[in-house]
């Protein structure tokens, strides 16, 4: 009976799944057209998946392995029941295999089930709570009906009864496996996240076969000269196709939710819930049936939304509040937990851009940062002439007069800020005792256009961008170093994109803590022992996620003779300070700061001193409550601690002597 009952099931599935892919993929291409190597995207979706994904996934040992027994045995499983029950080909090698599959995934589904008794918060609940069910119901009922085909039961095991019990038992799994994969249900980020990995937005993500680490974190131009195309999305539609792929690729494990620190801090935002958000506009209707942690302080119920309606309306029932969208520190934590490398910053910073771009709708004190943009060049509204106030008795190289230098010395907007003055002259004090050959652009840099752009004000960020590029393209440099790492962001990442022929904008640039252990390193930089008490160090999430770079600052440190002590939350899973994306700007307001939570962390260690290594963070931290801990630039840590300064004393020395030889010679005369 059995022969019988089993190929009518498997295909009956295959082809209601078939059908469900096909309306899936309708769902898809409501977005924007989005040009995509199909065939070489298909082609390393595997590579991808077992090393670019498996990366990831590895981070939590207990999910990747229960991911590995579990995934792997239902693909094996899945494949060699359609070969041995659904064409019936006899052979007890293959059914051994099947019966070894099935078993992995058993195992796994124990897993799956353990970790959901109970489930973490962060773990969606309803239909999800039904998915280690499906999943024994698949392999168990697979094993039982492969027995006699292995030889370990004869042909006509049981009766009528056990076959249409064990049939009913299959029919379970593949409800799940097969029809819920493509229709909906929790296994459809098998399906869509297969796809997703091939047709991904940011293709540069992916390795190119020798297994490290890819970064893919500047936003993607808008191109404002087309009359033809949207300045940003207003509505899910406005997604590109394979932006919508991903959002259904999401298989709601909450780690985006768990690092998201607006989250934490009680602000309405929730990554993975904007995700699911998203989803739920392509396909039409409310968010009744989400099943994970809302938006702090918003019910569920109460969004909703279609395919062609305004993500943000200025009136009436919402997919999404504005004020959910400026919320975001864009810190990049939630893309860099993401086990499906969903794209959470890139959709944000859309929505964002429509907003600004079309409405004028930026909140706070957004509207008056990017009309100080406008006019003065800086988000202060300062006197763009006085960029070099503060730094009169430094006698700083001006591009303008020497033409070429080894290093432009990238200032940013912190010459406006006294507390980052005071860095800026520690960092200059270092490339001088290491006889560095810089200068500065002086009055001719403007802002970097960093904040304007993730407030979604694209066309101010080009504007500012292709002036800076228009006044480096005059001069010669080796390469730019700078103290802010978004600064740093944007000319290593976000300005090539707008360069020339002509005008060039592939830039090297350096973070200053990595320039600075370059000279460390070059034995350019002598340092007394260390004597000012413990430290440990936060990482900038625009210079860490944003550009992987962790290691240099702790180099440096331990040059200092610096003993780091780490906080729980370090490296690429550090908390952001809460500075970033415009957040002090557009001020969302939750149940606690986001810089206090950091300094919390800072606690937790004892330390006496946070070492930094961007203006921003050193604003955020410092504008916690004492008492804390003392905030130390990086920069200032490594001028406290120069010895003599050889190269300038040399210099000096050299001054003093042709000095008094051309006084001999008055006197001789």
């Amino acid at each position: 009976m059995l022969d019988i009952l089993l190929p009518i099931l498997l295909f009956s599935a295959l082809l209601l799944a078939a059908i469900g892919a096909v309306r899936r993929v309708r769902l898809w291409r409501q977005g924007r057209p989005s040009p995509v190597p199909i065939m070489r995207g298909l082609m390393q979706m595997p590579r991808r998946y077992l090393v670019d994904l498996h990366h990831i996934v590895d981070r939590d040992k207990y999910i990747s392995k229960t991911h590995v027994a579990t995934a792997g045995g239902f693909v094996l499983a899945a494949l060699l029941a359609i070969i041995v029950h659904g064409f019936g080909l006899d052979s007890a090698i293959l059914a051994w295999v099947l019966l070894a599959a099935t078993i992995s995934m058993f195992v796994g589904s124990l897993f799956v089930a353990k970790r959901r008794n109970p489930p973490p918060q962060r773990l969606s609940k309803g239909p999800w709570m039904r998915l280690p069910k499906s999943l024994m119901a698949f392999s168990v009922g697979m094993f039982m009906v492969t027995l006699p085909t292995a030889g370990i039961l004869p042909e006509d095991a049981g009766g009528w009864l056990i076959a249409l019990v064990l049939a009913a038992v299959v029919t379970c799994g593949l409800g799940e496996m097969f029809f819920g994969m493509t229709w909906g249900g929790p296994m459809k980020h098998a399906f869509a996240g297969a796809l997703h990995l091939a047709f991904h937005r940011r293709q540069e993500r992916f390795s190119d076969g020798t297994g490290g680490e890819h970064r893919s974190t500047g936003l993607k131009a808008l191109k404002l000269d087309d009359d033809t195309k949207k300045l940003g999305v207003e509505k899910p539609a406005d997604f590109t196709w394979n932006q919508l792929l991903g959002f259904d690729a999401c298989v709601q494990c909450g780690r985006c939710e768990a690092m998201c620190p607006a989250f934490a801090a009680g602000q309405p935002l929730n990554p993975k819930k904007l995700i699911q958000d998203m989803v739920i506009g392509m396909a039409g209707g409310t968010d009744a049936n989400y099943h994970g942690s809302p938006y702090p302080g918003k019910p569920i119920g109460e969004h909703g939304g279609s395919p062609n309606g305004p993500i943000v309306p200025r009136e009436g029932r919402a997919l999404v509040d504005a004020e959910t969208l400026w919320s975001c520190t864009t810190c990049r934590a939630c893309v860099e937990e993401c086990p499906m490398m969903i794209e959470h910053v890139d959709a944000i910073v859309d929505m964002r851009r429509f907003l600004t771009l079309e409405h004028g709708n930026t909140p706070n004190k957004g509207a008056e940062v990017l009309d100080n943009l406008i006019a003065t060049d800086n988000p202060g509204g300062f006197d763009p002439d006085s960029r070099l106030h503060w730094a009169a008795d430094l006698n700083l190289p001006l591009m303008a007069d020497k033409k070429e230098a080894e290093v432009l010395l990238w200032l940013g907007d912190g010459v406006f800020d006294m507390r980052n003055q005071r860095t800026l002259r520690s960092l200059i004090k270092v490339l001088r005792a290491a006889d560095v050959d810089f200068a500065v652009l002086g009055n001719e840099e403007r802002d970097s256009g960093d904040v304007a752009r993730r407030l979604g004000d694209e066309a101010t960020f080009q504007a500012l961008a292709k002036r800076n590029i228009r006044t480096m393209s005059q001069y010669r440099f080796s390469r730019i170093v700078t103290c802010d790492p978004h600064s740093f962001h944007v000319l290593k990442n976000e300005y090539g994109e707008l360069g020339t022929a002509d005008m060039p904008a592939n830039y090297e640039v350096y973070h200053h803590s990595t320039y600075i252990n370059e000279l460390v390193k070059a034995e350019r930089l002598t340092f007394k022992a260390w004597k000012g008490g413990s430290v440990t160090y936060h990482d900038p999430c625009y210079l860490g996620r944003y550009n992987g770079e962790y290691e240099a600052p702790r180099d440096v440190l331990k040059a200092l003779g610096i003993e780091v002590k780490e906080m729980a939350r370090s490296g690429y899973r550090s908390r952001c300070c809460g500075g970033g994306g415009g957040a002090p700007i557009t001020d969302i307001p939750g149940k606690q700061r986001i810089p206090d939570m950091r300094m919390g962390d800072v606690r937790e260690t004892g330390a006496d001193t946070v070492a930094v290594g961007c203006p921003q963070c050193t604003a955020m931290l410092e504008g916690v409550v004492e008492p804390r801990a003392d905030i130390k630039d990086i920069a200032e840590l490594v001028a406290d601690a120069l010895t003599t300064d050889a190269a300038a004393e040399k210099k000096a020395s050299g001054k003093s002597a042709s000095q008094t030889e051309r006084n001999v010679e008055e006197v001789t005369s």
